[in-house]
């Protein structure tokens, strides 16, 4: 009676044994899994920040060619009105023009660099996520999980 259950808790932790090597082979598998998903998404978050930037860029030559296009409609109403360019209601209404449309320019430009952190400040995070995940991977030893 002695020896039998003796052999049947020896068989009970051999199967422990393997039982946990599996599950820490599977946590590491799962943690290395985790740590390529997190360098993906920080990649896809440096991407949409230069996507922001470059949107921006955009959006501030829009505002400069507008500005251009508002400025030369405004010479042209002055001119035809028998204005002088150089005159001081001329000048003033040309020079509030060109200021408004370099406050819109470096809006569009605070915007752009402000969500372009923003992604770039996730895919930090991303890769910090990662590399918790590597390391914790790197200290799960199964072999000795199951010897254990």
């Amino acid at each position: 009676m002695g020896f039998s259950a003796l052999v049947l808790q020896g068989g009970a932790a051999v199967t422990q044994g393997i039982g946990s090597y599996y599950a820490a082979q599977g946590q590491r598998t799962a943690l290395r899994s985790q740590a390529r998903i997190a360098e993906v998404n920080a990649r896809m978050a440096e991407g949409q920040a230069r996507d922001v930037m470059m949107q921006g860029e955009a959006q501030q030559q829009a505002i400069r060619q507008r500005a251009a296009e508002i400025r030369s409609g405004q010479r042209t109403a002055l001119a035809s009105n028998m204005i002088d360019l150089g005159s001081e209601t001329a000048v003033a209404l040309q020079t509030s023009t060109d200021y408004l449309a370099a406050r819109d320019v470096q809006t569009a430009e605070a915007n752009a660099l402000r969500q372009a952190w923003g992604y770039r400040m996730e895919a930090t995070g991303q890769r910090g996520q990662a590399a918790m995940a590597r390391a914790t991977a790197r200290g799960i030893n199964p072999f000795l999980a199951g010897a254990t």
